[in-house]
């Protein structure tokens, strides 16, 4: 199936923690080769980006309902899941961006 949208998760990052928090989130996506994660060049400091192609807005609401439930990504080494857990302590803000890909 074609994926028809990119979500983009971006987080500034605590000081000192970019690096950590896009290894984590490396481990926790690493399994899905089409996530990407991104930390910044240049632009605001300290910018983490986890982004996701997704094949609509209904897959989205889907995986956040999923993720609201609490219940362990299957996909997910529980050891992995439980370090990816504590991804809110690195961070100071976040913001979601969803862009429709033009074809």
């Amino acid at each position: 199936m074609t994926k028809k949208i990119i979500v983009r998760e971006i987080f500034t990052a605590k000081p000192g923690h970019a690096s950590k928090l896009a290894k984590l989130f490396k481990k926790g996506f690493g399994q899905d080769p089409n996530v990407r994660i991104m930390t910044d060049l240049v632009g605001d400091y300290n910018t983490v980006i986890v982004e996701m192609p997704m094949e609509s807005l209904a897959e989205f609401e889907k995986s956040m309902e999923e993720y609201k439930s609490g219940k362990p990504d299957p996909k997910i080494d529980p050891e992995i899941a439980e370090e990816m857990s504590k991804y809110t302590e690195m961070y100071l803000f976040g913001k979601r961006e969803i862009f429709k890909i033009v074809e």
